[in-house]
C-alpha cells in the first residue's frame, strides 16, 4: 500500500468510504465504532510513549497492532469478508489478554476498594485508554444489533479494558506508590477530621 496524498476531498459532503467502496454518513454507526477505535488506538499510544516498564510497552505496542486489525475488519461489511475471502479478527487474541491478566493477578495486591484513575503519570494515560476502551466497546455492540460484527471483536474489547485496568495498577505498583483507591464520603470527612488542617471537609 502506498500513500501519495492524504487529503482526497471526498469527505467534504459528510460521507466516507468503507472498503467495500461504499459510501455512507461520516456519523454511521459503523463509523462511530471503528472511529472509536482509532481514538483507542491513539491514547494507547500516549500510553506507550509514557511506559517506562519495557514488558509493559511491548504489551501496549501489541495491543495497537490488534487494534488495527479491529479496525479493518469492522470497514469492510460482511458480504465484501466473502467477496474478498478476508478473515475475521481471530479469536486467539482475547486469550493472551487473559494470560496478561493472570500473570498481573499473581503480582498485584487484591483491590479491597475501587481504584481512581491517577497515580503515576503513565497510570492515567492507561485509564483514559481503559475508559475509551469502553465506549468502542459498546458501540461495536450497538452495531452487532443492526448488522453482523466479527464475533471475537467484542470480547477482545471487553478483555482490553480489563487488561489496560490491571495495566494501570501494574504501573503504580511496580513505581512503589500503590492503587489511588476511593474513599466513600464518610472516610474523606474522617481523614479530613484526622488531618486536623482546620479548614472545611472536602465534600
Amino acid at each position: 500500500m502506498r500513500i501519495t496524498r492524504v487529503y482526497t476531498k471526498t469527505g467534504d459532503a459528510g460521507t466516507t468510504g468503507l472498503a467495500g467502496g461504499q459510501r455512507v454518513p461520516k456519523d454511521d454507526r459503523r463509523i462511530e465504532a471503528y472511529g472509536t477505535v482509532d481514538e483507542l488506538n491513539s491514547l494507547v499510544g500516549v500510553a506507550v510513549a509514557a511506559v517506562a516498564d519495557p514488558e509493559l510497552r511491548a504489551q501496549l505496542e501489541q495491543v495497537q497492532h490488534h487494534l488495527f486489525d479491529v479496525g479493518g475488519d469492522l470497514c469492510v461489511l460482511d458480504e465484501d469478508k466473502r467477496r474478498f475471502g478476508m478473515a475475521p479478527f481471530p479469536e486467539d487474541r482475547t486469550p493472551w489478554l487473559e494470560a496478561i491478566l493472570d500473570r498481573a493477578a499473581d503480582e498485584l495486591p487484591p483491590l479491597e476498594e475501587f481504584v481512581l484513575p491517577g497515580g503515576e503519570p503513565a497510570a492515567g494515560h492507561l485509564h483514559v485508554a481503559r475508559a475509551v476502551c469502553r465506549r468502542a466497546e459498546r458501540l461495536c455492540v450497538a452495531l452487532a444489533r443492526a448488522e453482523p460484527v466479527s464475533p471475537s471483536i467484542v470480547p477482545y474489547l471487553n478483555r482490553l479494558s480489563d487488561a489496560l485496568f490491571v495495566m494501570a495498577r501494574l504501573v503504580n505498583h511496580r513505581a512503589g506508590r500503590g492503587d489511588v483507591l476511593w474513599q466513600k464520603a464518610h472516610r474523606r470527612g474522617e481523614a479530613a477530621a484526622r488531618a486536623g488542617s482546620g479548614g472545611e471537609a472536602a465534600p
